[in-house]
């Protein structure tokens, strides 16, 4: 009789040891809702840039009182809102009826990694002569860093000259860039037909 109850205690014990040991395991394969992990920042909505960080950020790129600054910036910001990123560098062009555009900046997003950014465009007019400006783009409706390499037709009726700064406004897909020129580099700016933004230099203004 003793041995006996020592088998059924051992049978009884190694039974409670086997439930104890699957039941978590069936419970976290049927645990309903379980939380997904974190999307990063590429999931996440692009934050917007204020006027008042973009008029600062503009008188360092443009070297230009932030007043100068202000008066263009208040324009952009009433036709197209807080952008979600912008683009400061330098460029340069030449024309004789006929001309092309090339810049090189940094593409700045909140969250984002700054971005080396090659910009070239072709311009016709009636113009003709060379100049190197600093720039200004601001952009709009940007959802990744990525996605600003693309070509960007002129939007028509978007050229103005505010307190000595000129700006144009070209389009893509719903992405809305504004170049902010000083002094004569706005002259070319008003024919430019569009703008193409790539990873890398070239000579290749289409």
């Amino acid at each position: 009789m003793d041995r006996r109850a020592l088998i059924l205690s051992g049978i009884a014990t190694l039974g409670l040891t086997a439930c104890a040991t699957t039941t978590p395991t069936s419970t976290a394969e049927t645990a309903p809702g379980a939380a997904p992990g974190p999307t990063g920042p590429t999931g996440e909505p692009a934050q917007t840039y204020t006027m008042e960080e973009i008029i600062q950020q503009g008188s360092d790129a443009l070297g230009v009182a932030a007043e100068s600054v202000g008066a263009a910036v208040q324009k952009v910001f009433q036709d197209y809102g807080q952008p979600t990123a912008y683009l400061a560098g330098e460029e340069a062009s030449a024309a004789l009826t006929v001309g092309a555009r090339y810049g090189q900046g940094l593409l700045y997003m909140k969250g984002r990694p700054t971005t080396t950014v090659f910009w070239q465009g072709p311009s016709i007019g009636f113009d003709a002569g060379a100049d190197g400006d600093r720039t200004m783009m601001l952009v709009y409706n940007l959802p990744d860093t990525r996605a600003i390499f693309d070509r960007f037709g002129g939007l028509d009726g978007s050229a103005y000259f505010i307190g000595g700064l000129g700006f144009t406004a070209v389009g893509a897909k719903g992405v809305v860039v504004v170049p902010i020129r000083t002094g004569l580099g706005w002259r070319l700016g008003i024919n430019l037909n569009y703008l193409k933004f790539t990873q890398r230099a070239t000579w290749n203004p289409f």
